[in-house]
């Protein structure tokens, strides 16, 4: 009986550490989680404006103002509010995309990478998907697109590289010129664009980040040449099995581009208009930038 009483008494004991040691990772996991970058003023006044947006679960969509069949999958990065990103998925939304950003689990994309196949199947109307993301997201963003290549048309990595097997050939990648460890990772030159004076954390509006140097150029500045950049690696991808390029309706393209920026609210009665001109004719409209 004594003996019995002893392993009985050991044996609560080390279920009682166990707890304990699992109550305090718990307690340390979930500080850690808490603990995050939130969303600053100008991207929470993008959510409260309303204008195409709308919040379902947890999705933010934000529509053009005519139908697309072209949309971006957005992963946020690490330990960041998700809706810190509007104010740049707002600017692609105005270029004629449907921009689709999924708010992880913990802010976390590593807990849900297969976040993207649950979004696409809400959306049977899109027949082009881009997967996109900053940081851990663009990581798992290229994660999910190595092992999902038949359903994803190409890969927009910001302020992150290449993870997984995903050709570089069918991928954009964007970064600040003083976010060096992201640099120094890139071991491919197709499609990379580097952004001047930009650093990692103003792909987002959610101010300084931990180690990150201080930006030579604004978060507007850093924004406005990623959605540029965005802008002309789809271009280039669609000019492929577009059947109407001849020079006029190019440039007539690229002055449509040119007032999208300029003039937003004019601009989506002639978008609308041009639109159902083109389609007369079999053609489908696209929107170009200026620097092409």
């Amino acid at each position: 009986m004594q003996i019995t009483a002893v392993f009985h008494r050991k044996g609560l004991r080390l279920a009682t550490g166990v707890l304990l040691a699992m109550l305090l990772l718990a307690a340390g996991f979930f500080w850690y989680v808490s603990d995050y970058y939130r969303a600053e003023d100008a991207a929470l006044d993008v959510l409260a404006s309303g204008e195409n947006i709308e919040v379902r679960g947890s999705l933010t969509i934000l529509s053009p103002s005519y139908p697309t069949d072209t949309a971006i999958i957005f992963y946020p990065g690490a330990k960041v509010e998700g809706a810190a990103y509007l104010p740049l998925l707002d600017q692609l939304r105005r270029t004629g995309l449907t921009c689709i950003l999924v708010e992880m689990p913990f802010r976390m994309a590593i807990f849900d990478v297969n976040a993207a196949e649950d979004v696409m199947a809400q959306f049977p109307e899109i027949r082009h998907w881009y997967l996109a993301g900053h940081s851990m997201g663009g990581a798992m963003a290229s994660q999910f697109a190595a092992g999902h290549r038949d359903q994803v048309d190409g890969l927009i990595l910001l302020g992150a590289y290449l993870y997984g097997e995903y050709p570089s050939a069918d991928t954009l990648t964007v970064y600040g010129s003083l976010n060096q460890s992201v640099e120094d990772k890139i071991d491919y030159t197709e499609h990379v664009v580097e952004i001047d004076g930009g650093n990692h954390a103003q792909f987002g509006s959610y101010g300084l980040q931990r180690g990150d140097p201080p930006a030579e150029i604004t978060p507007q500045e850093q924004q406005a040449r990623t959605v540029e950049a965005i802008s002309d690696f789809l271009a280039q991808r669609h000019h492929r099995s577009l059947p109407c390029t001849g020079p006029l309706l190019l440039t007539v393209r690229r002055t449509i581009g040119y007032y999208n920026r300029l003039f937003t609210n004019c601009n989506r009665k002639i978008a609308g208009f041009l639109d159902g001109l083109f389609s007369v004719h079999g053609c489908r409209y696209e929107r170009y930038s200026t620097s092409r």
